[in-house]
């Protein structure tokens, strides 16, 4: 049995944008932001985007989330979360979500909403972990595949 790697995250910023986008474009081959879009996001005063990479090579990034929420607003949104293969199954994604969670709670947010694919059993597994509930569905929203999302909503 292989010892766990030890991560490390921090702030994401402009400065990783391009590996970001390599990292999206390899986890979501057929729906991965553009680039542009990316950018906007990692200079939005209303995001918070963090990266994880391996403890011994902090410049090589394997996994980035992100949230939303507007000043004085109530609701935050999980932007995006995601890991490369190799960094998966070793509790990254919880560390992650729990610290958008933590940022969310700073930022005055009471409820978080997200979007995950149907077909994701995985991430759906992992947010319900987190207390997240099915409040509806939008109809073949992640496209070229045509897969519907499902909307989750939890309390923080």
């Amino acid at each position: 049995m292989s010892e766990q790697p030890a991560f490390s995250i921090r702030r994401a910023t402009v400065g990783d944008l391009e590996q970001v986008v390599a990292l999206e474009r390899v986890i979501f081959a057929n729906d991965a932001w553009p680039e542009a879009l990316w950018r906007s996001e990692l200079e939005s005063p209303h995001t918070f985007y963090l990266v994880a990479a391996r403890a011994d090579a902090p410049d090589e990034l394997l996994g980035y989330a992100g949230l939303l929420s507007l000043p004085g607003g109530r609701e935050g949104d999980v932007q995006t979360i995601g890991l490369a293969e190799e960094a998966r199954g070793y509790g990254l994604g919880r560390e992650l979500m729990r610290l958008l969670h933590l940022e969310a709670q700073r930022r005055g947010v009471r409820e978080m909403f997200l979007d995950v694919r149907v077909d994701n059993p995985v991430a759906q597994a992992l947010y319900r972990s987190f207390g997240y509930e099915e409040i509806g569905v939008r109809k073949g929203y992640y496209q070229p595949d045509n897969v519907d999302a499902l909307v989750m909503r939890v309390a923080v």
